[in-house]
């Protein structure tokens, strides 16, 4: 016999939220930047189990609790298989001298001045051409942050301005699966939702470059002309530099841009970096394995390693010993297991109704256009926190709010903007989310040290809000339509 479960109170809904808060908040202050070692993962199973029987209160089935926690962490399964590719990935392109060759010559054409905007501007081309935060964060954003390290520059900042354009590149390419995501959600067309979305993110964009520029400008960076050049020297004498080894990014980057999907784009380019390490570092992988009796024996064994466990390439200078560690797959498992313990409590929330519960209260409340918009702003922010996937903080307030913006007369394209403008960019900001985790591993940076410095996807939320409070470039239906539009949600009813 189905079960019927009852509907939770408010006072139900949030119990397990503020438990969470509140364990989250303990292990800051308790462990500090320890939290992601383990205490942050209890705190989120936790609360799951509070979570869930809260559920078994309310009439949910014990199996019915688990299919929901199953079935959220099998939809975050795809993005823990392109974390482990990342981790290989990583460790392949540092043997073969892809991430330090892009190092070498990025430190001979930047300079402190105008890096994070460089910077910045580099990740949203590689990023709108790709239509992946995360691989151009993986690839070119980890040589920008050794390159920012190297001039002296605060690692959160260069972080901030990686991600920055990472993500805005991601959000404005149609090449990207949420910028996809969103308009379905909402009901309208892609391009139709990229061109609206110009409204909110170029003015995003461009206040973010502002203010990168004028902390570059102002930075007192301790990097010098004489650090550089001992930077430069380490690597050249470490590493065969060629411009060949620019061919294996470029592949990838073509790969995507070509719409082959991430996981088989990614693993082209851990093999690759691997088969570039045995023909351009020979004698790195001779030190890396210790065989020296067998060249092939030698080569599997330290590409090999590579990708699963962790590489120290050790030179006569600190900062470059630093820059060339990596952990390989090995390094991505404390990650992986904060995303399960994140999609476990996301999953007993959804199966107890409780996060609809609370999003439902929040609808109450949209009075006029600009409430109902910074309502799914903070709708789409409160799934990026609970449920700890940004397609839960896209699909699930999609679906609420649909029928709301289409009675009062809102376009699609005022919702699937709103959407990406908070459910996308801020997915990044939290350190449990599966976004925020995995930048945090890839880019060896915490998640609230880049984080205040994310410029752009701080400011995107409340650009969206304040457009939608002073009315600008608001799409309503024309008399006729929204007959039509009512017609057409009668039918499908």
């Amino acid at each position: 016999m189905p079960d019927k479960p009852r509907k939770a109170t408010l006072v139900q809904a949030f119990f397990p939220v503020v438990v969470l808060i509140a364990m989250l908040g303990t292990n800051v202050y308790l462990f500090g930047s320890g939290s992601l070692d383990g205490s942050n993962q209890i705190a989120l199973l936790l609360s799951a189990s509070i979570a869930g029987g809260m559920a078994i209160k309310l009439g949910v089935t014990w199996n019915r609790v688990i299919k929901h926690i199953v079935n959220s962490i099998s939809s975050a399964m795809s993005s823990i298989l392109i974390l482990l590719l990342i981790g290989a990935l990583a460790g392949t392109w540092l043997i073969s001298g892809i991430v330090p060759v892009m190092i070498y010559y990025g430190l001979q054409i930047l300079n402190p001045t105008i890096f994070l905007v460089a910077a910045c501007i580099v990740c949203a081309m590689v990023s709108l051409a790709t239509g992946s935060s995360w691989s151009t964060v993986a690839t070119v954003g980890i040589a920008l942050l050794g390159i920012g390290q190297t001039l002296g520059m605060q690692e959160g900042v260069v972080g901030g301005a990686i991600i920055s354009g990472a993500y805005f590149g991601d959000k404005m390419s149609p090449l990207s699966d949420t910028t996809n995501l969103a308009p379905a959600m909402a009901g309208t067309d892609l391009f139709t939702h990229i061109r609206y979305m110009a409204y909110t993110t170029i003015p995003s964009i461009l206040i973010a470059l502002a203010i990168y520029m004028g902390i570059g400008f102002f930075s007192d960076a301790s990097g010098s002309v004489d650090d550089v050049n001992a930077v430069l020297a380490a690597i050249e004498t470490t590493f065969n530099i060629s411009p060949w080894l620019f061919l294996v990014p470029l592949i990838v980057i073509v790969m995507i841009i070509k719409k082959v999907p991430a996981l088989p784009a990614l693993l082209t380019g851990v093999l690759s970096g691997g088969l570039f390490a045995i023909i351009f570092q020979p004698h790195l992988i001779n030190q890396i394995s210790e065989i020296d009796n067998s060249f092939f024996k030698s080569a599997y064994v330290a590409v090999m390693q590579s990708m699963y466990g962790e590489i120290a390439i050790t030179t006569d200078h600190e900062l470059v010993n630093d820059l060339l560690t990596t952990g390989g797959m090995f390094g991505m498992l404390n990650t992986v297991w904060l995303i399960l313990c994140a999609m476990t409590f996301g999953g007993a929330m959804e199966a107890g109704g409780l996060l609809k519960r609370i999003a439902a209260e929040v609808i109450k409340m949209a009075k006029g256009t600009g409430s109902l918009i910074a309502s799914t702003v903070a709708t789409c922010g409160f799934f990026n926190v609970t449920a700890s996937d940004q397609y839960m903080a896209i699909v699930v307030p999609g679906r609420m709010y649909a029928d709301t913006y289409r009675e009062r007369g809102l376009k699609p394209e005022n919702l699937s903007r709103t959407l990406e403008d908070s459910g996308t960019v801020t997915s990044v900001l939290v350190p449990w989310n599966t976004c925020g985790a995995t930048q945090a591993s890839v880019l060896g940076v915490a998640t609230m040290v880049y984080a205040p410095f994310s410029f752009f996807n701080i400011i995107s939320p409340f650009m969206t809000m304040l457009v939608g409070f002073m009315g600008i470039k608001i799409r309503y239906f024309e008399q006729p339509e929204a007959e039509e539009e009512q017609l057409k949600q009668v039918q499908a009813e």
